[in-house]
């Protein structure tokens, strides 16, 4: 029985499904997180305890477990996890993982921005400014990467902390508001760098896939029908198969394939975000790690060394992570989606109203709210979850999209 270390922060939405991929593969699971369950006694061997802000104590801490209970594949669950987990990954020696700068960069921006641009790869024009007045000051930021430019943090993800600004008085204003929730994130209150970037205009998809050996076979495309024009970045709906023309979805494969081979990924998940700019695929992030929130629910395989047999996402990750049978993939045939519901509002959630006459709209399979009523909530660009999330099946993409904004109309929310 494989043994999998599954590498997550306690608050993230990702690890039941993972959880229950690994029970169906009958692998044996560890569960390495920042915080130890209430039955950790009870459990020697299936938990271990990492400081997850610090990589390299983490990996010497599951070198040691890995003397007892030797593990046979690291997967980190989360955007959080991940450079613990391809730490991790190297001391244990393991075949399957993925270089420790290559996962690095996927989790800095300047990195990333810096490799894909080595590559040749469009990339909006970008610079570090330091929001405390040393260095690189907002003037000369603006001046390099002109108007409208977006301000954003080096290392969130899910668009936290991203603004546009469109002129030098709202870049200000956008620069504060983001040193202060960097300030608020890190322990000891310091200002992380932050980045400005030349706003790229056009529509938006998301790639989901999983690189083999080196090789980024595609598993889901996209579309966002939402327009995502600022000022904050909030993502509603995901819709696949895209409904782009076919030239286009081919170059958009070939950037984030590009983008993968210079950031020198070689196993393991990837979320890519990409702008079509005209007749120019614009890659705007590579994530080593899966689809965000509950969003994968919406993602249904079959591969070829099981044709009848349907699998998760989760279910495919591990399989590559383990070296267990796995043949090329396709997704179940017709449209799927997921509209990821929006915080209006900062508050105490009092309720939300409506889910039953969500769940009866035609081609609705599920909706889920994922805060608990009494919790306090805030929106973008400060806020860092959804609500919850409707998901949709249907013949096709449109009749998705319908179902899906049908089903948002019934919900009503009360934020005090």
């Amino acid at each position: 029985m494989p043994r999998v270390m599954l590498v997550l922060p306690t608050e993230t939405y990702r690890a039941t499904a993972f959880l229950q991929a690994a029970e169906t593969l009958g692998l044996a699971v560890v569960v390495a997180s920042n915080e130890a369950p209430t039955l950790a006694a009870l459990m020697e061997g299936r938990v271990l305890t990492l400081d997850l802000r610090h990589p390299a104590e983490s990996a010497e801490r599951a070198l040691e477990f890995a003397r007892r209970w030797p593990v046979d594949a690291v997967v980190g669950v989360d955007e959080g996890s991940v450079v613990t987990a391809a730490t991790i990954a190297e001391v244990l020696g393991l075949p399957r993982r993925n270089p420790v700068p290559a996962v690095q960069a996927t989790r800095d921006k300047r990195l990333l921005r810096t490799c894909l641009a080595g590559a040749g790869l469009p990339q909006p024009r970008f610079i570090a400014v330091d929001p405390d007045g040393g260095g690189v000051g907002l003037d000369s930021a603006i001046e390099h990467t002109g108007v409208p430019c977006v301000i954003k943090p080096v290392d969130l993800a899910a668009s936290r902390g991203v603004i546009r600004a469109d002129n030098r008085a709202a870049a200000e204003a956008a620069l504060q508001r983001v040193a202060t929730l960097t300030r608020e994130i890190c322990a000891d209150g310091s200002t992380p760098p932050l980045l400005v970037e030349s706003y790229v205009d056009g529509v938006e998809i998301a790639l989901e896939g999983i690189v083999r050996q080196g090789f980024l076979e595609v598993i889901a495309l996209f579309d966002k029908p939402d327009p995502l024009t600022g000022p904050f970045f909030e993502e509603t709906i995901y819709v696949t198969p895209s409904r782009l023309d076919e030239a286009t979805q081919l170059a958009v494969i070939e950037a984030v394939r590009t983008a993968v081979a210079a950031l020198g990924l070689r196993h393991g998940p990837i979320h890519a975000e990409v702008r079509v700019a005209g007749d120019v695929s614009v890659v705007i992030e590579v994530a080593a790690r899966s689809i965000g929130g509950l969003c994968s629910q919406v993602i249904r395989v079959v591969c070829t060394d099981a044709p009848g047999e349907i699998r998760s996402l989760e279910n495919v990750i591990l399989r590559e992570a383990c070296g267990m049978p796995l043949g090329a993939m396709h997704m179940v045939g017709g449209a799927s989606g997921v509209f990821m519901l929006p915080i209006p509002s900062a508050g105490i959630l009092r309720g939300v109203h409506g889910v039953d006459r969500a769940e009866a709209v035609a081609g609705i399979t599920g909706v889920t709210v994922s805060i608990p009523v009494g919790e306090r909530v805030r929106p973008l660009p400060e806020g860092d979850r959804y609500l919850g999330f409707v998901f949709a099946r249907g013949d096709t993409p449109g009749a998705v999209e319908a179902s899906l904004r049908q089903a948002q109309l019934q919900l009503s929310l009360d934020i005090a």
